[in-house]
This record gives structure tokens, sequence and C-alpha cells, in this order.
């Protein structure tokens, strides 16, 4: 995989290049526990190509393909995990408020733990913070 060689951590992770636990993969995307959860539960779900931010997706089957998938595994995991949980929430990261440069899907079994972490994954509209995955994937549904 070209990502492999990148200096990028989750390409490391990607290619388990790491001792991180990957509680998913297959040949498009990893998943694993997020580093600093912010929710009863909260994993990361990462494309294996390197694709730096969500401004780097476009109006393509392809590009919209990939973040359909993230979300479906995403949900999988979620609701094989934590069955109990009536609540969950999927999203990105917009630019300048994503901490790793490597597009990566938050899915979080409710509730926010502390309730104060929520706000780092609320939206600031035009000025970007938290994107909701159905949001993002209206912006890159193919024409």
């Amino acid at each position: 995989m070209a990502g492999c060689a990148k200096l990028c951590l989750f390409c490391q992770i990607a290619c388990s290049s790491t001792s991180t636990h990957l509680l998913y993969t297959d040949d498009q995307v990893s998943a694993f526990p997020d580093i600093n959860p912010a929710a009863f539960r909260h994993y990361l779900v990462i494309p294996k190509n390197h694709i730096p931010t969500v401004n780097h997706l476009l109006r393509r089957a392809e590009d919209y393909q990939l973040v359909s998938h993230m979300l479906d595994v995403g949900r999988n995991l979620l609701r094989q995990d934590a069955p109990e949980s009536k609540l969950y929430r999927f999203g990105f990261h917009q630019p300048p408020f994503n901490s790793v440069n490597h597009l990566h899907l938050h899915c979080f079994a409710l509730p926010f733990i502390p309730r104060w972490k929520r706000l780092k994954y609320l939206s600031m509209g035009p000025l970007g913070g938290f994107l909701e995955a159905d949001k993002l994937l209206e912006r890159i549904r193919p024409l």
C-alpha cells in the first residue's frame, strides 16, 4: 500500500505498523478505538489510502462510496459493541479543527463522557468545526 511509507501516524495504523488494536480492517479502511475517547464508545474509521481532510473529497462516485463504506463500518461496530446505546453520532472535523491530517470518521455511542467533551464536536456552520457524516455525503454525492 502506498500510504505505508509515509510518516503519517494514521497511515502507519492502517498498515498495521503500530501496536494499535484494530477493531476492523478490509482493503479500503481500518477502524480502531480513539486514544482519547470522548463518549461511552468512540471509534475512528480511516481510509487506508492517505486523504488529508474532507476538503480533499470530490463530488464523485469513488469518494462517495468510500465515505459511505466508512459510515457503514462505524455503524456496524457500534451496533455490535454498544447495542444498549440509544444515540449514535458520526462525523468529521473540518480544517482547521482537525487534529490529524488523515481523513477519519469519528463514531460515537453516546453519551459524551464527560459531557463537556461534546463541545469539540459541534458544527460551527461556515467556520467549519464538526461535520456530520450525512452532511458530507450530501456535499459529495455525485450529480
